[in-house]
């Protein structure tokens, strides 16, 4: 037997014992996990969550029957006994099918089951494709189908100029019509605008 073929003989022993060795050192060199130093919380926090039930960071994505895509994000979420539930700091977007575009913002939000109705509270922003934008105290958002309204007073811009309103809806441009006849904002309850035209 020449030397190559004894050298090829010991390889082929000692290079698995030293793969062997490697991947043993890997377990004894980890060190140990401690279970109760992986969980994030404080024993109180975990009562207060077993006590009072809540998601974070939860996330909503749905289609209204017109063909409208809903998203709702929300930094934390508390159900509620009758289905519903709360939440905090919302940012919403709803986009038609003719292409327009609406995001509402809020600190909070309560989800009515029954009505299907997402309502924004605590102030809340209306910012839309078309180049509107607007604030109001509360606003219902459909989420079985296209449509909201403010709870109240309106105040903001479009592009005639400054706006406001004693209500504000976002419908359909004819009921029951196809989603291709468009969508409106509607303003009512005492309108004023200050027109302001675009300097060329």
């Amino acid at each position: 037997m020449d030397g190559y073929s004894r050298l090829v003989g010991w390889l082929k022993v000692a290079l698995p014992l030293l793969a062997l060795a490697i991947l043993s050192s890997l377990f004894l060199l980890t060190r140990r996990i401690d279970p109760e130093s992986a969980i994030p919380y404080s024993d109180a926090e975990i009562a207060d969550r077993l006590r009072e039930p809540r998601m974070t960071d939860p996330a909503f994505a749905g289609t209204t029957r017109d063909g409208a895509m809903v998203t709702i994000t929300a930094a934390e979420a508390r159900p509620a006994e009758d289905g519903g539930g709360a939440a905090r700091d919302i940012r919403a977007q709803l986009a038609t099918p003719d292409g327009a575009r609406s995001a509402l913002t809020s600190a909070g939000l309560r989800y009515d089951r029954t009505s299907g109705l997402a309502v924004f509270e605590d102030g809340v922003l209306f910012s839309n494709s078309l180049g509107y934008e607007f604030r109001t105290d509360s606003m219902s958002l459909h989420l079985d189908r296209t449509g909201a309204e403010s709870g109240g007073e309106v105040q903001g811009h479009g592009p005639l100029g400054q706006l406001t309103a004693g209500r504000m809806e976002l419908r359909p441009a004819e009921d029951g019509a196809s989603p291709d006849a468009g969508y409106l904002l509607v303003f009512n309850g005492g309108v004023r605008l200050i027109y302001q035209p675009r300097t060329p």
